[in-house]
Parts: C-alpha cells; structure tokens; sequence
C-alpha cells in the first residue's frame, strides 16, 4: 500500500472505510491495558442500575479504534498530529456477542502550506453516531 499524496486530496472525498468489532472479551483486556475498570464497562447489573442499557464499551476504546481505520489508510501512525472527539452516545456490548462500529472517513479540509489534512470521520452504531466531531490531522507532506 502506498502512502497518501496530499496533493490528491480532495475535501469530500471518502478515503477509508471500515468496522471495528468489540466484544466483552476485548472490555477487559482494554480495562487491563487502560486502567479503567469501572464497572460499567464490565457489569451489566451495575451499568443498568445506572441508567445505561448494559455494558458499555470505554469511550477511549471507542475513539481509538475509530482512528485506526485512518492509520489503516495511512500506513504510518505516526503521521496522526492531532486527534479530537466527543462522545455522544455509548457503545453497548452485548453478552453474548459483540457491537460492531463502522467508521468513515473522509477529507474535511487541506492546508497545502503545513502539509496537513484534516480527515473526518463519522463513526455510528447501527447508523447513530457515537462520535461526534470526531477530526484527525495528518501530516502528508
């Protein structure tokens, strides 16, 4: 696969398409390598009690795999500069099971001076958003 050229880039243009799945499995060991072992991400009787639908996935979780799909096109995550996010809803996991995220992405804007691009991605579950404003920079050149 060869690198993106920043000067094909057109804003609107679709660049990379994708799912990621989760499952419970895949919530502890993310709780394990994050540290984040609230019990809504684990405990369905505790994330209901609390007015979700079940066992959600980590939101970091969420907005790292959403990125992938960008990285995946890149071929160098090095070249993610900048990478911002705002969690609109939650990802339930099923047990058993799993929930599969599908991400878009595609060009929102070029800054050919900085060599940069600003990709977009839309990142739903069963067509709802779970990220919102969800923007990555690269650096192309």
């Amino acid at each position: 696969m060869t690198r993106p050229v920043l000067a094909d880039l057109v804003v609107g243009q679709e660049v990379a398409r994708g799912t990621v799945a989760v499952d419970r499995a895949r919530l502890v060991r993310y709780a394990g390598a994050s540290g984040d072992f609230n019990p809504i991400h684990w405990n369905d009787r505790f994330a209901t009690a609390v007015g979700l639908p079940g066992v959600i996935a980590q939101g970091m979780w969420t907005m790292g795999a959403a990125v992938s799909v960008v990285v995946d096109w890149l071929g160098d995550p090095g070249a993610v500069v900048d990478y911002q996010t705002r969690f609109t809803r939650p990802v339930p996991v099923p047990d058993p099971g799993e929930a599969v995220v599908q991400v878009v992405a595609a060009v929102g804007a070029v800054d050919a001076e900085a060599g940069t691009a600003r990709i977009d991605l839309t990142v739903t579950l069963d067509g709802a958003r779970v990220l919102g404003k969800s923007q990555a920079v690269v650096r192309l050149a």
